[in-house]
């Protein structure tokens, strides 16, 4: 389900209110078109960024006096395919992303006139499997969510459909309840790292399957990122909160999302550990936890001076503020970068240099 969330904090024009355009830049950018008076910062893609974007929107809109900028739940995938559609006042400033941008989509911000994107790192989230306090505790392994979830499994010289219908039918020492997991759509970027993180690196565990990676890569990436389609796997939505009803309600299944919602919801679901690790911020941060991944925001170089308060709200994620120490975005759930990084993330803000194109 898409998700709006905008707050006019400034009944004047922009110009008034302290969010106008870089003058550097001379109020206009190549390939950007519209009333730059009119502009307001729009941020739009993963859900797990979501909470976090909308928090800097306010904070900042609030600090400036300014319009806070519009933030859009899309997923990551919808999010950076409007980002990469075009480069006016039509598409976003802003794409927010739980995984990298691919080659493709850096191809494809090229082909339709998006030229420098400016990558920012802003911290760090776990990817949690977990299910209704009430329901039974469950212990992982990278390889139970591949046999559990894969549309395929080996099976004698070859593959067959994967047709295990309860945990404990595909280990022994897990509960023996049906196998029944909500997760995110195909455009989630949480969907993108979960396929990777669990069920690659879970087939690779496979004697089948590590043989077939040696053999021919793209077949092996074939066979383990393709999840079930009989029901195992449901595709619950963007709407992260919504899966969390969904498993209070139904004690049997188990749920995939961001750690900051499990934070958030302690009190009504709890984790897996994962290869004998719980998701816990010290074990996310050092990434001993096995589904760890980084978080971004992608911003248009062209854009900043034009839309009034882009260049606040970028430099609001990575502001000692939000992200520092005890920063008001770590309290709400996100995992912070080292010191050492979130300095150069502040540097790559201040310089809004361009990022390479993604070999993948």
């Amino acid at each position: 389900m898409q998700r709006l969330f905008l707050i006019s904090a400034c009944a004047a024009v922009l110009s008034g209110c302290g969010q106008g355009a870089d003058k550097a830049s001379g109020g206009a950018a190549s390939g950007v078109s519209g009333n730059s008076s009119s502009r307001t910062v729009w941020a739009a893609g993963s859900s797990t960024v979501f909470p976090f974007a909308t928090r800097v929107a306010e904070t900042v809109g609030r600090t400036t006096g300014g319009s806070a900028a519009k933030v859009e739940s899309l997923g990551t995938g919808g999010g950076i395919k409007l980002f990469c559609g075009g480069a006016g006042s039509n598409f976003p400033d802003v794409a927010n992303a739980s995984r990298r941008m691919k080659a493709s989509e850096f191809e494809a911000c090229a082909k339709n006139g998006v030229g420098e994107i400016v990558e920012i790192k802003i911290g760090y989230d776990g990817i949690v499997v977990a299910n209704a306090k009430t329901a039974p505790t469950y212990a992982l392994k990278l390889e139970h969510l591949h046999r559990a979830l894969a549309g395929e499994l080996p099976a004698g010289a070859g593959f067959a459909a994967n047709t295990a219908a309860t945990w404990s039918a595909v280990d022994a020492s897990l509960p023996a309840q049906r196998i029944l997991v909500y997760g995110p759509p195909p455009t989630s970027g949480t969907r993108d790292a979960f396929v990777e993180l669990a069920l690659e690196k879970g087939g690779a565990k496979l004697p089948a399957l590590a043989a077939l990676k040696s053999s021919d890569e793209n077949a092996f990436k074939s066979k383990t990122h393709t999840l079930r389609k009989d029901g195992a796997w449901v595709d619950a939505g963007e709407n992260d909160n919504a899966m969390v009803q969904t498993l209070e309600k139904t004690p049997g299944a188990l749920g995939v999302f961001g750690y900051s919602f499990l934070e958030n919801n302690m009190d009504k679901v709890k984790a897996a550990t994962i290869d004998g690790v719980a998701p816990t911020l010290a074990n996310i941060s050092s990434g001993e936890y096995p589904l760890s991944r980084s978080l971004y925001i992608y911003v248009k170089k062209a854009n900043v001076g034009v839309t009034p308060g882009l260049r606040e709200f970028v430099a609001g994620f990575v502001s000692d503020a939000a992200i520092g120490k005890g920063g008001y975005l770590i309290q709400r759930g996100l995992i912070p970068l080292p010191a050492a990084e979130h300095a150069a993330q502040k540097a790559a803000v201040t310089a809004m240099t361009p990022m390479a194109a993604p070999t993948s």
